[in-house]
């Protein structure tokens, strides 16, 4: 088990023991910061609506000549990037899962019970709310719109959807989930390892960019979609954060007086 950090200034140092027990408080995290920027991107997102960005960064990808997207058959983008990739992160996920359940077990895990719970717990929000918010919100892929040679209507994401006989299922992007959940790591790792974290933010952020793109090309996603869906992944997984592992200086402090009596 790795050693307990120094307790907070104004502690009883009496107490035997309890330095070992006590967990170490999290590091500070500026709220404005980590609730603002993603706050921001909506707002942002939402007046986009007014534009034709969606629309205009969707031609880019789309070949009137082959009437279809330049990435729509490509084997790396439906093989590698879509179904290999997305089958690595869910084996990362199961692998969370047994670590989690082993822990109750492993001593050697034990220590790090709470990072793997709220790793879980995060991964699956962050994929799990895709499917059923693709349902109610019926929302168009690009390449099911007659502009690329569909059949469907295009709609606004806050507009009225025209009636059809298949509602669209493409809001938000399940695959950017796939590689934007991956935030978690992230907030997990940011009160013991600060420069992992780091690194694993950088992954993250890279890795839903990554399937972002390649979905765009194949003509699965418009832009904001895969944005949105960054925004819900790194707001999942920041709750999950302060829920399950955020601890104040001050309510170490709590602790520490409780137990002391």
């Amino acid at each position: 088990m790795a050693a307990a950090r120094e307790l907070p200034v104004g502690l009883p140092f009496d107490l035997p023991g309890l330095a070992m027990s006590l967990p170490a408080y999290s590091r500070p995290l500026n709220f404005w910061i980590a609730l603002g920027i993603p706050a921001i991107t909506a707002i942002i997102l939402i007046l986009l609506e007014l534009t034709s960005l969606d629309m205009d960064l969707a031609k880019l990808a789309f070949d009137p000549v082959a009437g279809q997207f330049i990435g729509r058959h490509s084997y790396f983008l439906e093989d590698i990037l879509h179904d290999r990739a997305k089958q690595a992160v869910i084996a990362l996920g199961l692998l969370a899962i047994v670590a989690f359940a082993v822990s109750f077990f492993w001593s050697r895990l034990s220590s790090w019970r709470r990072e793997l719970g709220c790793l879980v717990l995060a991964m699956g929000l962050s994929t799990s709310f895709v499917t059923p918010v693709k349902a109610v919100t019926a929302v168009q892929c690009p390449w099911s719109l007659s502009e690329f040679g569909g059949k469907e209507t295009y709609s606004e994401l806050l507009s009225p959807r025209p009636a059809t006989d298949k509602p669209g299922r493409c809001w938000p992007g399940g695959h950017a989930a796939t590689g934007f959940t991956l935030f978690a790591l992230f907030f997990v790792l940011r009160d013991r390892r600060p420069r992992l974290a780091r690194a694993a933010l950088v992954f993250a952020f890279g890795l839903g960019t990554l399937f972002s793109v390649g979905r765009m090309l194949q003509g699965a996603h418009f832009f904001s979609h895969n944005v949105w869906t960054a925004v819900f992944c790194w707001l999942i997984s920041l709750g999950c954060y302060y829920w399950v592992l955020y601890r104040r200086p001050v309510e170490v402090k709590q602790d520490a007086l409780v137990a002391a009596k």
